[in-house]
């Protein structure tokens, strides 16, 4: 009972699992709609929508780039945050400009567009190539001060 009334803190290894989970499902989720992209990619390249008025191949390009690759670094979990921003922007667009704020509409948009800004608030967790980075900067720091 005391578990659940107060679960363990952020750094657990159960939430790093949760939160690898949570990076290999909506990661994949979200690739295998920029792989869908790649594969249609001549009839979508004229008729995909340009809320930014770059033209409709530069933004395909654009969100094929963070559907794919910032995806990729997403389940990894490396370049987390930095990588998550291009991934939060294209699903505010997605939601706000291309379904107009409508939840009938845009329910998936909305779905990864929180679930995006839960997890840059959450941060990758332990079973991430960040973390690991983290570790190693800190190992060498501590071993630069020993005598």
């Amino acid at each position: 009972m005391k578990d659940f009334l107060f679960p363990q803190p952020t750094d657990s290894k159960s939430f790093s699992l949760l939160l690898l989970c949570l990076r290999l499902f909506f990661g994949l989720m979200l690739m295998l709609h920029g792989l869908e992209k790649v594969y249609n990619y001549t009839e979508l390249c004229f008729v995909f929508p340009d809320p930014t008025h770059i033209g409709s191949e530069i933004s395909l390009l654009f969100v094929i780039f963070v559907e794919i690759l910032c995806s990729i670094f997403f389940i990894i979990g490396a370049l987390y945050r930095i990588m998550m921003i291009p991934m939060v922007i294209v699903m505010l667009v997605a939601f706000f400009h291309i379904h107009e704020g409508s939840i009938v509409e845009g329910e998936l948009a909305f779905v990864y567009l929180m679930m995006f800004i839960l997890m840059y608030i959450s941060g990758p967790g332990q079973y991430s190539v960040d973390a690991k980075i983290h570790e190693y900067l800190h190992a060498k720091d501590y071993d630069a001060y020993e005598y």
